[in-house]
């Protein structure tokens, strides 16, 4: 067997010799000393006995970056190719090729990887390494397996340059792109680590990058969460007990006191190269490069959430591309969010939520999800829950509460009708305020929830946008729709673009904030908002005032809000996470109504959103007008942004709007807008209606089979009394848990 160690001559030194030379080194010469001794700790404390394997395609530079690697950690650098398979072989890897072709040389070169053993080094994999399962399985036992992942489109221009003639693989009738594609689902199979590496980026920074992504993975102290809400004095002094980590902010939903949970770091940052290396990516791709960095391996390994978010946007969505990028006129793009099985931008965090969330629970406790909707939520948090495996589907049941008059018919029918065996819904006779409210209420109601888990076995946990798992999947659509118009030759990276999003609970928006903070360059977001304009009010005055304020039934019913959740996490940020002052200002909102920001933190505020408001006459007429002139149907949400963006764009560099939902949802208004007189008031006749026009995007295919299928169907209806909700909620878990167990 070939075996190579790592070389420790001070291994024969005695202990009492050994202290002997460092004494007088370190009262002799104390620098070199100090230098000494902070490589050999750097060395044992990142490797130990483990090996550092660097995988990835033929010229991705695993040979150079790991010898630089190797030098900074002082330890044994291996080359599968030079220094196992030739030597083993006693002749080249082409050679070998050559003698025994395709197959056999893979099999061969598995079996000579099934003989190898290494500690305490850094390994460079030849490019078809991993595609042996028996070799890959073995190595990876006492390692960390590093993916440099470059470019396709580089990785050839490499390849061509150097002229390689040893490509495993490559015969006539098959391409080179072909073999690197190919390859990358193994690749994909067996990393702990990914390190993006664009096309010019040197060796030497490609194996910093290798060194940083290691240390992440061996420390998942460093990406704690905190609450909006905690002040500085007192996370400083917390114990470590009390440390939250993501799967724990999944799991818990809102904090203890009142807030929502935030990155206590931040979130990482992108180099341009890195965007850049994305541009050729699919959706599922860059989705899977983006939350890798938001989510430590240590609360879902780098291989089972490739798995959790192939399955969430691989067949559930229409469009091949999930989220594409539509010209609509002049410098406006659609951003289409509605491909999803449920219609609508939702779609896009809750099918990847309740896989994350079933993944991240202890496997001795129930949960009971509770969510508030002003339409859209409601029916895709119902589908994502849904398509749990039915292991999962008896300890993890769902109730969605939402204002019984204030969604609109189809959204109510959709919502009736996804309800499954875990999942209900449950009218409110109330606005989506109220709903809201009251689950936050209910969440920091320590003796409900208590009982709810002595008695039961039951905890509470929430699917809204104030879930940090519902909000992180948003940021990779605003990322992706950046990089497609890039791919589709609009803009070159580093161009500035607007983003116009229909804006009630701020969390699209403040994906898209964050998108601009990880290096995506969005010069301003601008936020829409319909006849409840609370929000765009405060951000042109830095007012947030509630007193008197009625909400408004509007064609635009998911931004039917007054109080904006996600607005906390915003104001955290740009307040230098002063949890007090946070604390303060939605205390006071709370309490008398109102507050108002400081003037500094205004103008903040001023450099990142800009806000206007849209009437529903004015959105009806914008639906008029776009299909009219381009044969597009908007949904009205789409038509708030629309108009807003064509009020406060400056056209000076593209603007993308988000389309959040399918117009089929707002069949009503939309036929309404169309200027159709006579409008039948059944939710299907309404959509084959709208079929007969031929117009673009076609009717939304889940839509139709789900009104289809479900007709009205039957659901509860309450009063708006929080007590109320408390007795709906413990009568389902009766009704659920104690059948199931």
């Amino acid at each position: 067997m070939f075996h190579i160690f790592q070389y420790q001559p001070l291994r024969l030194i005695t202990q009492n010799s050994l202290s002997s030379m460092c004494l007088k080194l370190m009262l002799s010469r104390p620098v070199a000393f100090a230098q000494i001794w902070k490589s050999w700790l750097s060395s044992h404390s990142l490797l130990g006995k483990k090996n550092i394997i660097l995988m990835g395609p033929p010229g991705a530079g695993k040979t150079t970056t790991g010898r630089i690697v190797g030098q900074k950690l002082d330890c044994p650098v291996i080359d599968i190719d030079d220094d196992v398979l030739e030597t083993t072989w006693n002749m080249s890897v082409s050679e070998k090729l050559q003698d025994v072709g395709y197959e056999e040389f893979l099999e061969e070169e598995g079996k000579a990887l099934l003989k190898f053993s290494a500690s305490g080094s850094v390994i460079s994999l030849s490019g078809s390494n991993p595609m042996h399962a028996a070799g890959m399985q073995h190595i990876k036992k006492n390692g960390i397996v590093v993916y440099l992942d470059v470019p396709t489109t580089v990785i050839m221009r490499r390849l061509k340059s150097k002229q390689m003639d040893r490509i495993v693989g490559l015969s006539p009738g098959i391409s080179l792109k072909d073999i690197l594609q190919f390859r990358k689902q193994f690749y994909k199979r067996w990393f702990d680590i990914r390190v993006l590496c664009g096309g010019d980026v040197a060796a030497e920074v490609v194996a910093e990058k290798v060194l940083d992504a290691v240390k992440r993975y061996q420390d998942s102290e460093l990406e704690t969460f905190i609450s909006t809400r905690s002040s500085s004095t007192a996370r400083s002094t917390e114990e470590d007990s009390h440390k939250l980590y993501f799967s724990d902010v999944v799991i818990q939903g809102l904090a203890l006191d009142g807030g929502l949970f935030v990155p206590e770091r931040g979130l990482p940052k992108f180099t341009a190269e890195e965007w850049q290396g994305l541009i050729e990516a699919t959706y599922i791709e860059r989705a899977q490069v983006i939350l890798e960095k938001c989510i430590h391996p240590a609360d879902i390994p780098a291989s089972k959430l490739a798995e959790i978010i192939e399955t969430a946007y691989g067949e559930n969505f229409s469009c091949s591309k999930v989220a594409p990028v539509r010209h609509l006129a002049g410098n406006q793009f659609l951003l289409e969010l509605f491909h999803g099985p449920t219609a609508s931008f939702k779609d896009f965090a809750l099918q990847l939520m309740p896989h994350l969330f079933a993944y991240c629970i202890p496997r001795s406790c129930n949960y009971l999800i509770l969510v508030a909707t002003s339409g859209d939520t409601g029916s895709a948090v119902l589908d994502g829950f849904s398509r749990l495996r039915d292991a999962d589907k008896q300890r993890i049941a769902l109730v969605n509460f939402f204002p019984e008059d204030g969604v609109s018919p189809i959204q109510k029918s959709q919502m009736i009708g996804c309800q499954k065996e875990n999942a209900w819904s449950v009218g409110v006779k109330s606005d989506f305020d109220f709903c809201q409210t009251a689950i936050k209420q209910i969440f920091t109601n320590s003796d409900f929830t208590g009982f709810l888990t002595v008695e039961y076995g039951t905890a509470l946990a929430a699917a809204n946008s104030i879930n940090w798992a519902r909000l992180l999947p948003q940021i990779v659509y605003h990322a992706s729709a950046y990089l497609d118009l890039i791919h589709q030759g609009i803009i070159s990276f580093g161009s500035p673009v607007d983003i116009c999003i229909p804006t009630g609970n701020f969390g699209n928006m403040l994906a898209a904030f964050y998108a601009k903070m990880m290096g995506i360059p969005i010069r301003k977001c601008i936020c829409a908002s319909n006849e409840n304009n609370v929000l765009t009010e405060f951000i042109r005055t830095g007012v947030y005032d509630l007193r008197g304020r009625k909400l408004i039934s509007s064609f635009s019913p998911a931004v039917d809000i007054l109080k904006s959740s996600n607005l906390e996490r915003y104001l955290h940020l740009i307040g230098n996470e002063d949890g007090q002052l946070v604390t303060q200002l939605f205390n006071q909102l709370e309490n008398q109504g109102h507050f108002q920001l400081q003037k500094d933190l205004l103008g903040k505020l001023q450099q990142d959103l800009v806000a206007g408001w849209c009437s529903d006459e004015d959105c009806l007429a914008a639906i008029h007008s776009v299909y009219s002139t381009t044969g597009y149907i908007l949904d009205t949400h789409t038509a708030v942004a629309k108009v807003v963006a064509d009020r406060l764009q400056d056209r000076t560099c593209p603007i993308i709007i988000s389309s959040t939902a399918h117009y089929s949802k707002f069949a009503p208004a939309i036929l309404r807008a169309l200027r159709i007189a006579e409008i039948n008031q059944n939710p299907l006749s309404q959509l084959h209606l709208l079929s007969s026009y031929s117009a673009l995007p076609p009717i939304h295919w889940g839509l139709l089979e789900t009104l289809k299928k479900t007709g009205n169907g039957d659901h509860q209806v309450c009063a708006a009394d929080i007590s109320v909700l408390m007795s709906h909620i413990e009568t389902l878990i009766q009704n659920h848990f104690m059948k199931v167990f």
